[in-house]
């Protein structure tokens, strides 16, 4: 049953507890600019404002936190990630006093990598996408005998769902829009949803450029598709992770394909309208809003910023274009 993948009210609040000790709420903004191009109330959930400038740090804090509780002999962690999520685990990984080996594709981020490195970790570069390094990434778990953090997992989600528990307490529009990369994300704010006891809609985002997530929840069933986004590395997925799906076709509503071109737009407007830092995928469910102005005009909406962390070449590119 989808009910029981999600976390219940007690993980919630638990987790809650561990993520208080490394980080505080992050803020929920109201934009003039915005609302008035958008021609309806907006409110922004800043997960660009955390201590790694994304939404991951909670849910490698959980993670790391339960998987001692249960595991305490482990000693090294290894995961593949676009970024974000290699961050996490690299800094829970140094919090715990364990080593942190993180697989990236090749022509990953310069500075997500250089952030990762930054923390501990060890970087190796395998793949032309995330899926190779993923698959690289669990093979080097027996081989070098490390426990392997996958990219979507209940505690993942219960970490995450922290950022949502807090959006769902301070306000309930409409509808909210949420980014699908691996889909820990999407899966918290349908269990933060119900925790709150919301009834706020749920609205997927993906890249028009990598649609797996969207050609599954259409189809009913896991569909692998290609992988050609350029600008949001934070939902170039290929396979869906099983679990993640049957929540998202049960929790979600619907779900909207963004161009990179849709992408960069809405990286310009946030900078321009709010003078924030947007990242590609952190950008595009205000490129979903921005495509479908007129369905989201009829009532208010929340976007999730959740990540800023764009190379600086790349956003010049972007604000320059």
């Amino acid at each position: 049953m989808v009910q029981n993948l999600l976390p219940d009210a007690e993980a919630l609040h638990s987790a809650l507890a561990i993520v208080r000790e490394h980080m505080a709420p992050t803020p929920t903004h109201r934009w003039p600019l915005l609302e008035a191009r958008l021609g309806t109330t907006v409110f922004v959930k800043h997960e660009n404002h955390t201590a790694l400038g994304a939404f991951k740090l909670r849910g490698g804090a959980v993670y790391v936190h339960d998987l001692l509780q249960r595991e305490p002999q482990v000693r090294g962690l290894i995961s593949a990630t676009r970024g974000n999520h290699g961050q996490s685990i690299a800094r829970a990984a140094a919090v715990h006093g364990l080593t942190a080996t993180i697989v990236v594709p090749f022509g990953n981020s310069v500075e997500k990598n250089a952030a990762m490195r930054a923390l501990g970790a060890t970087l190796i570069e395998h793949g032309e996408d995330f899926q190779q390094a993923s698959e690289h990434a669990a093979s080097l778990a027996q081989t070098l005998g490390l426990h392997r953090v996958p990219s979507f997992h209940r505690d993942l989600v219960r970490g995450v769902a922290s950022y949502w528990i807090e959006f769902f307490k301070a306000v309930q529009p409409d509808v909210v829009l949420v980014p699908i990369g691996m889909g820990s994300g999407i899966a918290a704010c349908a269990s933060a949803r119900a925790f709150v006891g919301a009834s706020t809609r749920i609205i997927g985002v993906v890249s028009a450029h990598a649609t797996a997530y969207l050609d599954s929840y259409r189809a009913g069933h896991a569909v692998e598709a290609p992988v050609s986004t350029v600008l949001a590395d934070g939902m170039a997925c290929r396979v869906p992770d099983e679990a993640a799906l049957a929540i998202i076709r049960r929790e979600v509503g619907d779900i909207i394909a963004v161009s990179d071109d849709e992408v960069a737009e809405a990286m310009r407007i946030y900078f321009s309208d709010t003078h924030n830092v947007a990242e590609g995928a952190g950008a595009a469910p205000l490129a979903a809003a921005l495509q479908q102005r007129e369905r989201f005009a009829r009532g208010s909406i929340g976007l999730a910023l959740t990540g800023g962390n764009v190379d600086r070449d790349v956003f010049a590119r972007v604000l320059a274009a």
